[in-house]
């Protein structure tokens, strides 16, 4: 077996719709957002296609951004970077790609993706690994998360790229051949680990629970939101929730709160519901200013901004 580069992983880094304390006085919010967009970890893929069961994609990004949220699937997926680079997170572990590197997110594996603001092109491949080999699905092989420099991938995903922009006739057929032999390079080449029954049950437990306390964030998070209520959710202790939260996600609860408020109340900034004060409050921040750092902290510029490049 070749030695090939091993990865390089580094570490990631309430209110009720009442009144709200601005730089202006007390204002009244404005109505919670209607159409919520949801967080739920866990996403059911759907390929239905037996001749090609590949859901094939481009990501392509110039500006600051989460390009995809956290969430998992029992699919192997699949990140070559084909210009400039991404960050994706796996688990806990956020992996910098740049040109000609694969990211491998393994089945039932907590992952998302970001640009930093520097242009990036992304193919993105998703299958379910038994309808290519009962073999290597039964072992439930782990890959290395990250490859670089592997002059065979290059070749194999460069073919599988150029056939699928072309699509002219037989592109999936050559599309499927290409794929297969890149399983079987990764399965000889890049397997790190084989999973037992017990281990893969309990991954999946394990996201089953925070796919339930993600969906209970998502339904509430105008209002304040503790760790124990959380930690109840997931039948756990408050500490064993707080640490479960953070392997998984690489943020604490409380950082991901804000989060799915801050991203909520950037959607209602770009619609122009309301002032700056008055989107906090609807989102559950109190405090103005403490939003506002938030808000920059995220985004890299300032509520009002956005707002006035809406207009």
């Amino acid at each position: 077996m070749n030695h090939r580069p091993k990865a390089k992983l580094l570490l990631a880094k309430g209110i009720t719709c009442g009144m709200m304390k601005g730089r202006k006085g007390w204002t009244k919010p404005v109505q919670r957002e209607n159409r919520m967009q949801s967080l739920e970890l866990y996403e059911k893929k759907i390929i239905s296609d037996p001749e090609f069961p590949v859901s094939m994609f481009i990501n392509k990004a110039e500006t600051r951004k989460r390009i995809f949220s956290p969430h998992w699937h029992e699919h192997v997926e699949l990140h070559y970077v084909m210009e400039g680079k991404t960050r994706i997170c796996l688990n806990q572990k956020e992996i910098l790609a740049e040109k000609g590197n694969l990211v491998v997110a393994n089945s039932n594996e907590l992952h998302s993706g970001y640009c930093d603001g520097s242009h990036m092109k992304v193919l993105v491949i998703i299958f379910e690994m038994e309808a290519f080999s009962r073999e290597l699905a039964d072992r439930d092989i782990l890959f290395e998360p990250l490859i670089e420099k592997d002059e065979k991938i290059d070749g194999m995903m460069t073919a599988i790229y150029d056939e699928y922009t072309r699509k002219e006739i037989g592109y999936q057929l050559i599309c499927k051949g290409e794929l297969m032999k890149l399983i079987v390079h990764l399965a000889r080449e890049y397997a790190v680990k084989t999973m037992t029954e017990r281990e893969s049950d309990k991954r999946k437990k394990q996201l089953e629970r925070l796919n339930r306390v993600l969906k209970y964030i998502q339904q509430n998070y105008s209002r304040p939101i503790g760790n124990e209520e959380l930690a109840r959710l997931a039948y756990l202790s408050e500490g064993r929730f707080n640490h479960l939260f953070k392997e998984s996600m690489g943020i604490s609860p409380l950082q991901y709160i804000n989060e799915v408020r801050i991203k909520k109340a950037m959607n209602l900034l770009k619609k122009k519901e309301g002032t700056v004060a008055e989107i906090a409050g609807s989102v559950g921040f109190t405090d103005y200013n403490h939003f506002g750092r938030q808000f920059r902290r995220y985004y890299g510029c300032t509520p009002s901004e956005i707002l006035k490049k809406e207009k």
